[in-house]
């Protein structure tokens, strides 16, 4: 009889230890599930545009955290040991050389898996602003020295679209089992850059005007892509003072060739552009060189690539 009685006492052990060992299983393999296939690449990005690519190509497969917050002028970013740290430890780093070199400084030392350089897909170009004078001659290159260029590249669609496909192979190599997707996912976003050149070309096509007067000498690559004319009041870095001397050089020249628009940014102080507005009695209006957008909420590169289309066309006379 104590056998009949403890029989069921054993399979009830053994059943309840059965359960524990599958319940411990299934927890392994879920412990899997979230820190294996489920895990999503960790891609830092330098600043906004790069942070925009890496978004839109890596899409579902990758936590994509911008080092430059958002609608701060990237230029003179500092790091935080938080920030540096997590440089280290990336999968891939999506970056431009030469224009932030704190960002340059943690790559160089931490030396993360893998990082897509801009530059590397779209090679950077000098470019001038029309001025006259002796200290004029290198107003344009405070923050684009001649190793690195006039970094604004992601200004012009079709250098940002190498710029995907680029971002799209160092996806493929930093996470090789989602490669397809990242190559399908970059040529897409290829074909809505492809688009957007297509309505910069037809809407820049026939105007007034070609000069295009900025208080920021960013917008070279669309002056040179949709054959404008760039007329900066600052050289590449915004936070710079023009000199009594070149103010009055772009004064002249926007006379003679009847500029009717002085052309602000959003992330630097439009005080000069205005007073040389008042000066000559002429309008302003927003030309956002996307080095960091505000609420990204609201606008992405693609938004506010179509405001400053909208921006020149009325600024030009465009028809």
């Amino acid at each position: 009889m104590k056998i009949r009685r403890s029989a069921p006492v054993a399979l009830l052990a053994t059943a309840a230890a059965s359960a524990l060992l599958l319940s411990g299983c299934a927890g392994t393999d879920d412990a899997k599930a979230d820190t294996g296939a489920g895990a999503k690449v960790r891609v830092i990005a330098a600043f906004y545009p790069m942070k925009f690519v890496a978004q839109q190509v890596g899409g579902p497969h990758v936590k994509v955290t911008n080092l430059t917050k958002a609608g701060a002028e990237p230029h003179d970013l500092e790091l935080t040991p938080k920030q540096v740290g997590a440089v280290s430890q990336a999968d891939l780093v999506v970056y431009l050389k030469g224009l932030q070199p704190a960002v340059d400084k943690a790559i160089s030392q931490n030396k993360p898996k893998h990082i897509a350089e801009a530059s590397r897909f779209a090679p950077l170009e000098e470019h001038g602003t029309e001025v006259h004078g002796a200290e004029d001659e290198h107003a344009g290159h405070d923050h684009a020295d001649a190793e690195h260029g006039d970094p604004h590249v992601w200004l012009d669609p079709i250098r940002l679209a190498a710029i995907a496909t680029g971002v799209g192979e160092s996806l493929a190599g930093a996470d090789p089992a989602n490669a397809a997707d990242y190559r399908e996912r970059a040529a897409a976003l290829v074909t809505r850059l492809k688009t957007l050149d297509g309505e910069f070309t037809a809407g820049l096509a026939t105007c007034a005007r070609k000069d295009v007067v900025t208080s920021h000498a960013a917008f070279g690559y669309v002056a040179e892509r949709y054959h404008l004319n760039q007329i900066a009041v600052n050289g590449v870095n915004p936070e710079s003072e023009p000199s009594p001397a070149r103010r009055a050089d772009i004064q002249r020249l926007a006379r003679d060739r009847g500029v009717t628009t002085i052309f602000f940014e959003t992330l630097a102080e439009p005080k000069t552009a205005r007073t040389l507005a008042e000066d000559l009695h002429v309008q302003t209006a927003v030309l956002d060189p996307l080095e960091g957008i505000k609420d990204e909420a609201h606008d992405d590169y693609f938004s506010v690539m179509r405001a400053n289309l909208d921006a020149l066309r009325k600024g030009l006379g465009c028809s």
